[in-house]
């Protein structure tokens, strides 16, 4: 005779297969209530979509948790590779030299011999579709000395990029309990990646890779069965699971997508084009071409700005939280690029009868880079900012200093044609409005 449960009586084996039906149908509620399959580690699943013209955030679960980037890691490798070819340091004819240290990585790899050497293109090849790792510390001690010195490198850029959450502690994504991402940060790395580097991203497109006489297929297996995808990295390690950002274009729409902690690669592959579909689906793009279309034709002239005259903070700011701020972003979906949580940003209020709109087009490690970017935008979209001010604030996220950039004191119109013209040209932008008409 079965034991009985000591509060009910009922025999032990009944309560307990009862309760694990109950657990059961509980999650399969679950599941089909939210609509999307996840066929991931749920410890290790993270995803994130966004519309990369806009920024919207269009589907997020778990996006800002921490996890294990993996081989994700060398699009930032990557990225700083093309930094020093756009700047003139290296070719893609360049020799990277092989030493011990980077002949002995761990496989994924080409199996390169210490003393051997790879132009720099061809390591962007084997970095895009073999992941190899020893290719990958080969281009850090070529860049910076020490695979170490490189991850210090990567960390302040991902800084630089917004990528707050982000810490390197190697080029090639292999385990380290320290070195740990977020899905909406590699999610900014994409869209970073495309926009300083157009001439480049097309590398990330490519299917095969042919190295003394063997082919190296691209482990980014959407290029070929889901239409409109261009890009651009997989990873995989055991703490991992299997990862994937990729940027997918159709009809003009550009998605920004990435997975954390697949169960297996198709699981993940299969889960990325779901997320996917159902946003190419809610998106319309002939309503966006409308809006566009409404925004004003005739916009002011003006004449651009001296370095000199950008001001380095405000003059007599009154203090609000950014998280009042976010309450008022254009797009709810935006609100999520902000600093909610311990950040406190400067900014002029103006008239309670007015209603005004500034443009933030980023946060920046170094002050030197927000002037550039200030004097980029206004450049681009001159016709609105050409008279208007920067205005760059020290602002704080957790412990690390960033430079906020903003052109205040915009109407709607302004502040919606400025987007619009950075958006043109690949650059980041949001439209907040500052104050609400009391009228």
């Amino acid at each position: 005779m079965p034991a009985s449960h000591p509060i009910t009586g009922a025999p032990s084996k009944i309560i307990s297969v009862t309760a694990r039906n109950m657990i059961w149908l509980f999650m399969v509620a679950f599941i089909a209530l939210a609509g999307v399959s996840v066929p991931a580690h749920a410890a290790k699943y993270a995803a994130i979509v966004i519309e990369e013209d806009s920024g919207r955030v269009l589907f997020a679960r778990n996006a800002d948790k921490l996890r294990y980037p993996a081989s994700l890691t060398k699009i930032m490798t990557l990225y700083l590779l093309f930094e020093d070819i756009s700047a003139g340091r290296l070719t893609l004819k360049s020799r990277i030299p092989v030493s011990k240290v980077a002949a002995g990585r761990s496989p994924s790899k080409l199996y390169l011999k210490p003393g051997q050497s790879i132009s720099a293109e061809q390591a962007i090849y084997a970095l895009v579709t073999k992941s190899a790792n020893d290719v990958a510390t080969a281009v850090a001690e070529k860049l910076a000395g020490t695979e170490r010195a490189f991850a210090k490198r990567m960390t302040r850029k991902a800084r630089a990029l917004g990528m707050s959450r982000t810490t390197f502690r190697n080029a090639s994504g292999l385990p380290h309990s320290k070195q740990r991402s977020t899905a909406r940060d590699m999610a900014r790395l994409a869209i970073a990646m495309r926009r300083d580097f157009p001439q480049y991203f097309k590398y990330f497109s490519t299917k095969s890779f042919n190295w003394k006489g063997r082919k190296f297929g691209n482990h980014n297996k959407l290029l070929s069965k889901f239409d409109g995808t261009d890009g651009i990295k997989t990873g995989y390690i055991n703490a991992s699971g299997f990862n994937l950002v990729a940027t997918v274009t159709r009809n003009n729409v550009r998605l920004i997508g990435v997975v954390f902690g697949g169960k297996t690669s198709r699981s993940r592959d299969a889960h990325m084009m779901d997320i996917l579909e159902r946003q190419f689906k809610r998106i319309k793009p002939a309503q966006a071409r409308q809006q566009l279309a409404a925004l004003p034709t005739k916009l002011p002239t003006s004449a651009p700005t001296r370095v000199s005259d950008v001001p380095e903070t405000i003059p007599q700011p009154k203090q609000i939280t950014v998280k009042r701020l976010a309450d008022t972003m254009v797009a709810d979906d935006t609100a999520e690029f902000l600093d909610t949580v311990t950040t406190t940003a400067s900014l002029t209020m103006p008239p309670d009868d007015q209603t005004l709109w500034s443009v933030q087009i980023g946060n920046f490690a170094q002050r030197v880079n927000a002037h550039k970017a200030a004097i980029r935008a206004r450049r681009m979209a001159d016709t609105v900012l050409g008279m208007t001010p920067a205005h760059l604030t020290l602002v704080t996220r957790g412990e690390m200093p960033l430079w906020r950039v903003r052109f205040n004191d915009l109407d709607e119109g302004q502040a919606r044609s400025a987007c619009a013209a950075l958006f043109a040209g690949g650059s980041p932008c949001i439209a907040l409005r500052t104050s609400t008409s009391k009228g």
